[in-house]
């Protein structure tokens, strides 16, 4: 075959890999407006949002917000101070039931029997309780302790919480820990270590900070539910320790005094918004921060 045949031949190929291009380049394109287009839009709304937090939330805050109790409708003065102690306590609780159970959980789904039949039915139970509406655990926490003893009180609002926090621990342990590598495990057994300390010393000591990372991830979700404690703590206008009797908490003192009428829970309300708001931002930023410095 002449060159000038092969250059025929090879003309109609350049035309089509060019044309190809082009279009792809086209689509390219178009998927990245799209993109850019859907962050912009999100990105509006999120903006929008937290400089009402900030506006709003900041004009509500003084030193009364912090020392004084929920005051009554259209009076001056009050406070949050009995919701956020209530909040405090119930997180706190729920986070100390909660986080030990789902990292032994997570070490038994990563180390002792990851392809069990109790280790697969765990994980579906697990899946289920990541996907369940917050609103469905309150109403099992409200059938099963509300209901009995006959009374609402922060330990079943801890419940609760505590029940959300679980399944999250208990994904963020097993998965952190898989990221190990195995020679580190093999490692350790050739020198005769035996496996509880391994994994205290090894494992769980390599994956600390992911496992940190998901406990503080879990405390930032658990922070703003407002659900499960509508149906469990309910709420008190009042000051209290106990913890058997129903319980004021941030965001059911949120919910009630930003649907009421009266100016002054309107402005409690949004302070309210802005700490927890506070809170979660500096939750999520630690959380990268520890994993930021985790290698």
């Amino acid at each position: 075959m002449s060159t000038a045949q092969r250059l025929l031949d090879a003309k109609p190929l350049d035309e089509t890999r060019s044309a190809k291009f082009a279009s792809r380049k086209r689509m390219n394109i178009v998927a990245l407006s799209l993109s850019l287009a859907a962050m912009a839009f999100g990105v509006f709304w999120l903006v929008w949002i937290l400089w009402e937090t900030l506006r709003l939330g900041i004009g509500g805050l003084a030193i009364a917000t912090f020392t004084e109790m929920t005051p009554p409708p259209n009076e001056d003065g009050g406070g949050i101070a009995n919701a956020i102690f209530g909040s405090l306590v119930m997180v706190g609780m729920a986070t100390f039931v909660g986080t030990p159970i789902g990292i032994m959980a997570g070490i038994y789904l990563a180390e002792y029997n990851p392809k069990g039949w109790l280790a697969s039915v765990t994980r579906f139970v697990n899946d289920i309780l990541l996907s369940a509406p917050s609103i469905v655990i309150g109403l099992f926490v409200y059938a099963i302790v509300v209901a009995y003893f006959k009374s609402f009180s922060g330990l079943a609002g801890a419940l609760a919480l505590a029940l959300i926090v679980i399944p999250v621990v208990i994904r963020t342990t097993e998965n952190m820990l898989q990221l190990v590598p195995p020679g580190l495990r093999e490692a350790a057994y050739a020198l005769g270590t035996p496996k509880w300390k391994v994994i205290i010393s090894i494992t769980l000591t390599a994956a600390r900070a992911g496992v940190i990372t998901g406990i503080l991830l879990a405390v930032a979700r658990i922070a703003g539910e407002t659900a499960p404690l509508l149906f469990t703590a309910l709420s008190n206008q009042f000051w209290t320790a106990d913890v058997t009797q129903p319980m004021a908490s941030l965001p059911v003192t949120i919910f009630k005094f930003a649907m009421s009428p009266y100016e002054n829970w309107q402005k409690l309300a949004w302070a309210g918004v802005f700490l927890i708001t506070v809170a979660v931002l500096a939750l999520n930023i630690l959380a990268r921060v520890v994993t930021r410095n985790r290698l």
